[in-house]
């Protein structure tokens, strides 16, 4: 079977903190309609590539293309980040970016701002056509808030919310912006075995009923192994190793990476 052609593709990526690399040359693609999983120790890279792909950090070197839902290419490391949303690239954050004082309904009606056109007239009138995007932009989250169980949440403050519950407010509003490509970053970070499980079920469900690519970044092997199509391994901003859950597993590069990250300590690596 042909694999699904790359909808975005790094070629020769580098980026550097001072004298200390991020990533050295890195080339990766991620497939259309994939759930892909970047790995790797503390440090390796990981969360440096969905800063330089949601345009937070722009590299030194190489390129990011993106091939929209259009077929039309776009170079992102050329972008500035709401260029970057606007094109269908969504993120969550490893720490929790939300606004606290703000409901989940107001979170996610904030995650639809790419997509809101119109005048300040418009706008501040609810004139004709504003009145009828609003509408429409409503509909959208409150198929999003249904999507992810949020019904009896979407009124309540975040702030006040179980962590774990404010880990899918997230990664709602990130579905609020419609997305092509989804970055998740740590998604089950600080989350109990029954949190993770149904953040896993909620990625698969995003992934496979919605049609969304994702590229997600997780500590924890076992939710990366049971949910992901593809692997990609990173240490020290390079790619060592990429394949099926099963072939990376045993790959002796991975395992040494690993191993020698826990026999040697942090030594220069970027903090992630």
């Amino acid at each position: 079977m042909d694999r699904p052609p790359p909808v975005l593709e790094l070629d020769a990526l580098s980026l550097r903190f001072g004298g200390v690399t991020a990533l050295s040359g890195l080339t990766m693609e991620v497939r259309e309609g994939e759930l892909l999983a970047l790995i790797g120790p503390n440090g390796a890279g990981k969360t440096s590539v969905l800063n330089c792909i949601s345009g937070l950090y722009r590299a030194q070197q190489g390129t990011i293309t993106l091939t929209a839902r259009d077929g039309t290419r776009h170079p992102l490391h050329r972008l500035p980040p709401h260029r970057i949303a606007a094109l269908g690239v969504a993120r969550t954050f490893q720490n929790i970016e939300l606004f606290r004082h703000m409901t989940v309904l107001e979170n996610l009606m904030l995650g639809r701002h790419v997509h809101m056109k119109g005048g300040v007239l418009g706008g501040g009138l609810h004139l004709g056509r504003q009145r009828r995007a609003e509408i429409e932009h409503r509909r959208h989250v409150e198929e999003i808030i249904d999507f992810m169980n949020l019904e009896a949440l979407r009124s309540r403050e975040v702030g006040n919310l179980a962590y774990g519950n404010q880990r899918l407010v997230e990664m709602a509003r990130a579905l609020a912006l419609d997305p092509a490509i989804l970055l998740l970053d740590e998604p089950t970070a600080g989350m109990n075995a029954e949190e993770k499980e149904s953040m896993a079920r909620f990625i698969l469900d995003v992934h496979e009923e919605r049609g969304v690519t994702v590229v997600v970044i997780d500590h924890d092997i076992d939710v990366i192994m049971d949910i992901s199509d593809r692997v990609v391994v990173l240490d020290f901003g390079r790619r060592i190793a990429e394949g099926t859950p099963g072939e990376v597993r045993g790959d002796p590069a991975v395992i040494d990476a690993y191993l020698g990250h826990a026999r040697g300590g942090e030594g220069a690596r970027v903090r992630e």
